[in-house]
């Protein structure tokens, strides 16, 4: 029985918390994601240093705030600065609007021509970003770093494996279950929610029934800068932020939100958790589950993985291949805000 909890102890420390917290990092972005190519209907390649500007901003607000003494330990100080980073991502997303999307917009320019534009926002974002911070790793973590720490799990329990759960991890899971609540609660049960369904289910009869599509855009801006925000500062408390990884993050979260349908909130939260998870368990190291649950004479010479680590980024794309030509339009069928 203790080989069995030992095993399962190695699961959830490796596998199982890191799965969740990385898999609602990559939901939050998928969210934003699907809810531009939803609503404004085109595949916003500037989401990425969406998220790294909105935690440039949140960053130094933190450290404003923490020169000044501001603390609410156990907590990370970057908490109570996400509110500012949200206010000025927003600016920055409305003003981008304005004055590059709204041009094609009002011209009903191809998605393609939206695509290319956003691949220049987001070089544009990049290049504001490094300037502004610079392209090195920013540590802003602040809290208490462990709520339970592998050494005191073993002391509880008399395993031979430890259990421990950072403060970054929980905050993150608990956080994005938050969000996402009250973003399905917002798009089913409240008034402006319903327009933007109504605006991306077919855009013409919005207009006939009398929708401000200019209101819908707005909101929809606001609500993609501010899951920016929080994602962008949730990654970068618990890896470290670093501007460039964000660009690379783009890529998994662009996968989330296809696997799961593009277009559908739904979708991009599970499809953020199937492209976590499966990253994960294709190269996890399963030798030290195997030798607890074999028998007493086994030996294993390798690490027992599917892939290496190295190849974790191609995850994303093979999964993405895999539902692509089983089911195109994901695994909730995409386009259903």
């Amino acid at each position: 029985m203790a080989d069995i909890l030992n095993a399962l102890t190695l699961l959830g420390n490796f596998l199982i918390i890191p799965g969740l917290t990385y898999g609602s990092q990559l939901a939050l972005g998928a969210l934003g994601v699907t809810l531009v190519y939803g609503v404004l209907r085109f595949s916003n390649f500037a989401h990425g240093e969406t998220m790294a500007f909105g935690a440039m901003i949140t960053i130094l607000v933190t450290w404003g705030l923490q020169s000044v003494g501001v603390s609410i330990k156990p907590l990370p100080t970057a908490l109570i600065a996400i509110p500012i980073g949200i206010v000025v991502t927003v600016i920055l997303a409305l003003g981008i609007d304005k004055v590059v999307y709204r041009f094609h917009r009002e011209r009903k320019a191809n998605p393609v021509i939206f695509l290319i534009v956003s691949i220049g926002v987001m070089f544009f974002m990049g290049g504001l970003i490094r300037f502004v911070i610079g392209p090195g790793d920013q540590i802003f973590f602040d809290g208490t770093r462990f709520i339970l720490k592998a050494r005191e799990f073993k002391e509880i329990t008399g395993l031979n494996e430890g259990l421990s759960l950072k403060m970054t991890q929980a905050v993150t899971i608990v956080t994005t279950l938050v969000i996402v609540t009250a973003m399905f609660w917002f798009l089913n049960h409240t008034r402006t929610g319903k327009s933007m369904r109504a605006y991306s289910d077919n855009e013409d009869l919005a207009l006939l029934s009398g929708i401000d599509p200019d209101r819908v855009v707005m909101v929809t801006w606001i609500i993609v800068a501010a899951l920016a925000t929080i994602g962008g500062t949730l990654y970068g408390l618990d890896k470290s932020f670093k501007p460039f990884v964000y660009m690379q993050l783009l890529l998994p979260i662009f996968a989330s939100a296809i696997v799961g349908g593009v277009g559908n909130p739904v979708g991009a939260v599970a499809g953020g958790y199937v492209i976590a998870f499966s990253e994960l368990i294709l190269t996890f190291a399963y030798k030290k589950v195997l030798l607890y649950l074999g028998p007493d004479n086994l030996e294993l010479d390798s690490l027992i993985q599917f892939l290496g680590t190295d190849y974790k980024i191609a995850v994303s794309f093979i999964i993405l291949v895999i539902v692509l030509v089983i089911k195109p339009t994901g695994l909730f069928s995409g386009k259903t805000i």
